[in-house]
């Protein structure tokens, strides 16, 4: 999922970068109103638990990787600005710390991995519990995890290409394939730390989506 140095253009880089440090200073500020000081600590430990999960990677053609994402549960738990807050944490550890996703890619990481994905989860997962009746709605974090998971790797092909490292068509079907496969592994853990947490407790946050 992380993209590295060198994949993107200049003109990818420099308008991901600009747009990702504008969505991770608006979630960081619509954050601190949204959480109180033990929810925020809940949060830094979700992080690290995100963290510790991401750092299994799958390698995907064109020196890119696959890996469990988090965002949806994250935004499940505290609500979409807040998981990107924590996406966005964990992205700039991994990439100062351990080179894992490109300096110059770093904005691109933050729009597909926390922005999309903390979004895309949070808006399936609410779309899930109105649609589906009764036990169905067990689904709905699974639906959340996986779609997440997708929409991000859609969108890491999509800027790969529009850079011109590789054709959108074989780009989009290796990253695709990959994390739908990857995805199914996520839905089921998600949807067994939400069926977890429900049972004994709602959101950890007013934003959050568990109910």
């Amino acid at each position: 999922m992380h993209i590295p140095d060198g994949f993107l253009s200049t003109e990818v880089w420099v308008s991901t970068t600009a747009a990702g440090a504008a969505a991770a200073a608006c979630a960081l500020r619509r954050t601190r109103t949204e959480l109180t000081r033990p929810q925020a600590s809940a949060a830094a430990l979700a992080g690290a638990f995100i963290f510790a999960a991401q750092m299994l990677n799958f390698p995907i053609a064109g020196a890119t990787s696959g890996h469990f994402l988090g965002s949806a549960l994250a935004a499940m738990l505290f609500g979409p600005w807040a998981a990107a807050v924590i996406m966005t944490a964990v992205l700039i550890v991994q990439a100062v710390l351990f080179h894992d996703g490109g300096i110059t890619a770093l904005g691109a990481n933050i729009l597909c991995t926390a922005v999309i994905g903390s979004f895309v989860g949070y808006g399936v997962h609410r779309a899930g519990l109105r649609l589906l009746k009764g036990r169905l709605q067990a689904a709905a974090p699974f639906l959340a995890a996986w779609t997440s998971i997708a929409a991000a790797a859609c969108g890491v092909a999509l800027l790969l290409a529009l850079s011109g490292a590789a054709p959108l068509g074989p780009v989009l079907s290796a990253m695709f394939g990959w994390h739908a496969l990857i995805g199914i592994g996520e839905g089921l853990i998600t949807m067994a730390v939400a069926a977890y947490l429900t049972e004994r407790r709602t959101s950890l946050a007013p934003g959050g989506a568990l109910a």
